[in-house]
């Protein structure tokens, strides 16, 4: 469901570009939400200037931490 205004510019936009709502739908969700992060993984870390010069010493550690942030923020 759409407010009336979004329907109407939605129609307008599909139209003017012969494609159909469900295009002009999809290619805005596209643009506009972030995709998933895969399940089970990590995003980078320790990685480029401002890592932790003893990362290598500390990836337990590291990893753990990333985990943590990771359940907490799913958990939100």
């Amino acid at each position: 469901m759409l407010p009336d205004e979004l329907d109407v510019r939605l129609r307008l936009e599909a139209k003017r570009r012969s494609l159909s709502i469900a295009d002009i739908a999809r290619e805005a969700i596209d643009e506009h939400v972030p995709p998933a992060r895969p399940e089970g993984g990590l995003s980078f870390f320790a990685i480029g200037e401002g890592s932790s010069t003893d990362a290598s010493e500390r990836v337990d550690e590291i990893v753990g931490d990333a985990m943590a942030r990771r359940h907490d923020d799913s958990a939100a």
